[in-house]
């Protein structure tokens, strides 16, 4: 055995551990912390299979944003607990039963249907290859996002608008008052954000050759909005907010209108070879400044609290 192939046995045995110890453990707070390690054994796997771009957004999106807004959650969780009264469940066993077997069930069900899957009748790393002069971009998985399956990517953008617009509807917790105690984390946020925002520029531009583009870049934007509200540089937003909701809907409003002037002059987001390029920068850019408002609102969105000020941010105390 040589010791890429242990590496890979290793960083499965992994994976598969910390995906259990996540679903086993009884406190959520342990819970919320091995999602976090799995997700980034996941983004050393995804870079092991030379999926560097899925590797990049796993990194950025899976364990970074998502690991934020879980520690978020289970703050208000716990705000929550501390004002109701313990109560006791009855059939967790059974519970915990019913629902493997649901899960046993649907993982062989798709097993079955992997397995049974016919052949490709085209290979699509050759298809894709073949058309890629005509793409407008030299890296492939930026042709297939963004021209050979470009409406696939323009509804995911809608559903993250979506998702938002879920978040609104269902109701905002009250803004509470950032982490920051002492002058660490704001000198750290001062100094890691240039680098954040130099990092997305490269990110957007680099997507059209190497890997990279409008999800990666907006990730560590996005990223970024966190840190400077967990610094407390940066104060909550509130839902009518006019610039925020602007941004958001900018970058899915612009895809909208190059995709409805494509198809009056040909078909759906099929771009002329000549103006490819440009058109996927244009919506590259506008995508990049939406998809990272529209990320950094899951965390930063709050109600307005009860007395109906939102607390400024102010400059953190010194530790004693």
């Amino acid at each position: 055995m040589n010791l890429a192939l242990a590496f890979d046995v290793l960083l499965a045995a992994a994976l598969l551990w910390s995906a259990w110890r996540t679903l086993s453990t009884a406190q959520i707070d342990r819970a919320v912390v091995m999602f976090i390690v799995f997700g980034l054994l996941l983004t050393l796997a995804w870079a092991r299979l030379a999926a560097p771009d899925i590797a990049l957004a796993e990194a950025a999106i899976g364990a970074g944003l998502t690991g934020a807004l879980l520690l978020d959650g289970l703050a208000a969780l716990k705000r929550t607990d501390a004002r109701r009264p313990a109560r006791r469940t009855a059939g967790k066993v059974m519970v915990r039963i019913a629902v493997i077997s649901v899960l046993g069930l649907l993982a062989g069900t798709l097993v079955t249907a992997l397995i049974s899957l016919p052949p490709a009748p085209i290979r699509l790393p050759a298809a894709v290859a073949g058309d890629l002069a005509n793409s407008g971009v030299s890296h492939p998985v930026t042709a297939v996002l963004l021209n050979f399956r470009g409406y696939d990517t323009l509804l995911e953008v809608a559903v993250l608008l979506l998702a938002l617009v879920g978040m609104l509807a269902v109701g905002l917790p009250p803004a509470h008052p950032g982490i920051s105690r002492n002058s660490m984390l704001p000198t750290l946020a001062r100094y890691a954000l240039p680098l954040m925002v130099l990092a997305a520029v490269y990110l957007l531009w680099a997507g059209a050759h190497r890997p990279g583009g409008a999800f990666q870049a907006a990730a560590v934007l996005a990223a970024g909005g966190v840190l400077l509200n967990l610094s407390r540089l940066q104060a909550h937003w509130l839902p009518a907010s006019r610039a925020p909701r602007l941004a958001i809907a900018g970058g899915f409003l612009l895809f909208l209108a190059i995709a409805a002037a494509l198809l009056a002059h040909g078909g759906l987001l099929r771009y002329p070879p000549e103006q490819a390029g440009l058109l996927i920068v244009l919506i590259e850019s506008g995508l990049t400044v939406s998809l990272a408002v529209n990320l950094a609102a899951f965390f930063l969105l709050r109600s307005t609290p009860e007395n109906g000020q939102i607390p400024p941010a102010t400059a953190p105390r010194e530790s004693p």
